[in-house]
């Protein structure tokens, strides 16, 4: 099965508050846009980022209409420091500080207005070096 493109779609009650925020902090672009509806795109992160307005009535499968929960969106990033002070610096909200886990996970989560969680992950050491040896 060849894929061509790749996508993450998130309901949110305020697409613009996300795609504005994704903009400003993370640097995508929006690639097309229409009422509750926002894609966007960034060089480097290999999907595009959707977000759907909770409640349009287009939406399918209507089991899964509700709000976006329970996940996080992440991103592998060169230098975790550098972007943890800049976002700082730019009022984004941290929901968890800076944290290296023992397999080299060094890692922090944001989030935007709607309160989707982004994780912005760098890898400190190699994920199997627990294993060499």
């Amino acid at each position: 099965m060849p894929i061509t493109e790749s996508a993450i779609s998130l309901n949110v009650p305020d697409v613009q508050a996300s795609a504005s925020w994704v903009r400003r902090h993370l640097g995508f672009t929006e690639a097309m846009a229409a009422d509750g509806f926002c894609s966007l795109a960034h060089p480097e992160a290999g999907f595009n980022l959707i977000y759907l307005r909770t409640g349009l009535p287009t939406f399918k499968p209507a089991s899964a209409a509700g709000r976006a929960d329970g996940l996080l969106v992440v991103f592998t990033v060169d230098d975790i420091d550098a972007d943890y002070a800049r976002l700082r610096q730019e009022g984004v909200e941290i929901v968890t500080p800076i944290e290296t886990e023992p397999w080299g996970e060094r890692y922090f989560q944001t989030a935007d207005p709607n309160g989707v969680i982004y994780q912005l992950v760098q890898w400190v050491s190699p994920p199997d070096a627990q294993h060499a040896g």
